[in-house]
Formats: structure tokens, C-alpha cells, sequence
């Protein structure tokens, strides 16, 4: 059974920075594309990060775009979101998503599997 864990979340004041991880167990992270998404109190899912399975290509969100960084940690098994800069309009629960041999699409429906999310608090 495949199961994703995120963690890293918490609480930080506006302009600080936090680095989320997923790990997995039941699979190797090195054959799925991972996506990051987001979902805040009230709003849909969105697209935060992805990268693709290969490690060759990742793409962001453009309100993100900058201030977070995708990337493999091979070591630890691990693919993390380093989010620096952070916004109170980052306020969200944060989610990793895996696709099998995926490119690291923005949609959310070639993700197989997801986590349960991990809680990200910006205070200004």
C-alpha cells in the first residue's frame, strides 16, 4: 500500500521560511512524478510546485514562483518544497502528490496518490 507523508508544516511570521518534505512508503519516489498543492479555508486545491519523475524539469505556480523551490533529496527519499518569503496568503494546508512516470503536470487528476496534508500558517 502506498502512503505519502508530508511534514515540515507550522507556524511562521510573513517573510520567514519553512521546508516541507514528502516521504512514501510501499513505492520509490524516484519513479513518480511529485507535486505539491495547496488548499485554503474555503478555496479549491491549487497547484503549488511539481517535478518530474526524471528530476529534469520542475514548474511552479506563478504566485510562487521565486520564493519556493522544488528538489529531489536522494539520500533521505525525500522530495521537499523549500518556501521562503513566505506570505500570510500562503495560508494553507500543503499536500505531496505522486504520478507514476508523470512530467509534473499543474492538473490535479494524474496524481495517484496523496497525502493527508500538513498545515502551513503565515502571520503578518
Amino acid at each position: 500500500q502506498v502512503q505519502l507523508v508530508e511534514s515540515g508544516g507550522g507556524l511562521v511570521q510573513a517573510g520567514g521560511s519553512l521546508r516541507l518534505s514528502c516521504a512514501a512508503s510501499g513505492v520509490t519516489l524516484n519513479n513518480y512524478a511529485i507535486g505539491w498543492f495547496r488548499q485554503a479555508l474555503g478555496k479549491e486545491r491549487e497547484f503549488v510546485a511539481a517535478i518530474s519523475w526524471s528530476g529534469g524539469r520542475d514548474s511552479y505556480a506563478d504566485s510562487v514562483k521565486g520564493r519556493f523551490m522544488i528538489s529531489r533529496d536522494a539520500a533521505k527519499k525525500t522530495v521537499n518544497l523549500q518556501m521562503n518569503s513566505l506570505k500570510p496568503e500562503d495560508t494553507a494546508v500543503y499536500y505531496c502528490a505522486a504520478d507514476l512516470l508523470g512530467s509534473g503536470t499543474y492538473y490535479v487528476d494524474p496524481y495517484e496518490y496523496w497525502g493527508q496534508g500538513t498545515q502551513v500558517t503565515v502571520s503578518s
